[in-house]
């Protein structure tokens, strides 16, 4: 019999308690037999504890030693010689390169979406390279090397393949920055080579956002491809048509790990209200199970999400009804493991 998985699962700041216990209400209802060890990190622990991270080496530890993570929502301190976010340290420490984003609208959206954002994870802006050059300016390095490049292009690629999708949309800024960006465009236009039957266009970054906008339907059946602040930028802007950010999941992937978060920030102005919309947690969760190899249990929680936002009775504010945060991620426990027994 195989050995049990285990995920450490990180409670976070703000609203991230209360969505992270929906979410594991929701895998306790589908019968996981992931083991889910919860640990604190993030800013409220920090201000608590202090430290130059936001995770202690207790944490570290334990993420070291489970097979995979989860991420609920943060809050990172805009402010100099605080300490880099907890989803950059993780996917630095453990080379998750591959930020995966799935765009797909429910039925009642005004446009009908279906396309996967993948970003590079590691490297770019995010690097933290920067320094004063004076008391009136600063230089921040976009570092880009082409194994990291190379490495996410290939995994934009297999998620193309892998969906059935004929196309893929690389966002650069190359006619300004030259030097970066031609180095992902090669690594764009190497791992085609082993995907022949999958098309590729380049984007420049400001007509992409303005295209998202105006006409995002025709990237539908694709993937966009992008570095990392590029592709953040896009991937939340193209959240604006999923009806809310607390719809929006992702997953963080590397070759031999992986962390799963919900797309959107800890707001802790709604702390403790039970109020926010717990989608974006509980589908992060059950893609979470997947990966560790529970593809039925995370089908069922597709699902029984999408029967009840589009239903329209059981859903948050955000999404126009009155249901509080435990109200829906109750009924899709209920309706997803009843998906199950079928």
């Amino acid at each position: 019999m195989a050995s049990t998985k285990t995920a450490a699962v990180i409670r976070g700041d703000g609203t991230g308690p209360e969505l992270v216990n929906a979410m594991i209400k929701v895998l306790k209802a589908c019968n996981s037999k992931v083991e889910l060890v919860p640990c604190d990190a993030g800013s409220e622990w920090w201000e608590k504890n202090g430290g130059t991270s936001y995770i202690s080496p207790e944490v570290w530890k334990l993420l070291e030693e489970s097979d995979a993570c989860f991420k609920g929502p943060t809050t990172t301190v805009p402010v100099p010689n605080a300490p880099r976010s907890v989803a950059v340290s993780i996917r630095q420490k453990f080379e998750l390169y591959a930020n995966i984003r799935p765009i797909k609208t429910y039925k009642n959206a005004e446009k009908q979406l279906d396309f996967v954002c993948v970003r590079e994870a590691t490297e770019g802006l995010y690097a933290g390279i920067e320094f004063k050059t004076s008391d009136d300016s600063a230089v921040a390095i976009r570092k880009t090397t082409r194994k990291g490049c190379d490495r996410v292009a290939k995994a934009g690629f297999e998620v193309a393949k892998k969906r059935g999708f004929g196309k893929v949309y690389a966002i650069t800024k190359r006619n300004i920055l030259k030097e970066t960006d031609g180095i992902f465009w090669a690594a764009v236009e190497n791992a085609q080579k082993q995907f022949k039957n999958i098309q590729v266009e380049e984007y420049y970054i400001d007509n992409m956002t303005q295209q998202l906008v105006k006409n995002p339907e025709r990237f539908n059946q694709s993937v966009l491809l992008s570095t990392n602040l590029f592709m953040d930028i896009v991937s939340e802007c193209a959240s604006g048509h999923v009806g809310s950010i607390g719809n929006v999941y992702s997953g963080n992937y590397g070759d031999k790990y992986a962390m799963f978060e919900p797309a959107h920030g800890s707001a802790p102005k709604y702390a403790g209200q039970n109020k926010v919309n717990p989608v974006a947690t509980v589908l992060s969760g059950a893609w979470m199970v997947e990966y560790l190899g529970e593809k039925h249990i995370s089908d069922a929680i597709f699902k029984a999400t999408e029967d009840v936002i589009n239903e329209g009775k059981y859903v948050t504010y955000d999404l126009g009804g009155s249901a509080t945060l435990s109200q829906m991620a109750d009924q899709i426990a209920a309706r997803a493991g009843k998906l199950l027994k079928k």
